[in-house]
């Protein structure tokens, strides 16, 4: 078992559970104060950004069903 698991919500966040470090693109870290669970923002509506912070409730439509990618480019 892995030791981050991502969940797709629908309509919703992406939640970010376990063992995880989140980085901005220049590789520093964001304060999480220990927390093990975040969600992050899918939206773009959040004033929180990169996390949710509930503004997408009423404004985005995306219901998650997990399907098999195609195989990878070499």
């Amino acid at each position: 078992m892995p030791s981050t698991k991502i969940t797709v919500n629908s309509n919703g966040s992406l939640k970010v559970e376990g063992d995880f470090e989140i980085v901005d693109t220049q590789g520093l870290p964001y304060g999480l104060q220990g927390r093990t669970t975040v969600s992050m923002c899918r939206c773009g509506r959040s004033a929180n950004k990169p996390f949710c912070d509930g503004s997408h409730k009423g404004n985005f439509e995306h219901v998650a069903t997990a399907f098999e990618l195609p195989p990878r480019k070499v």
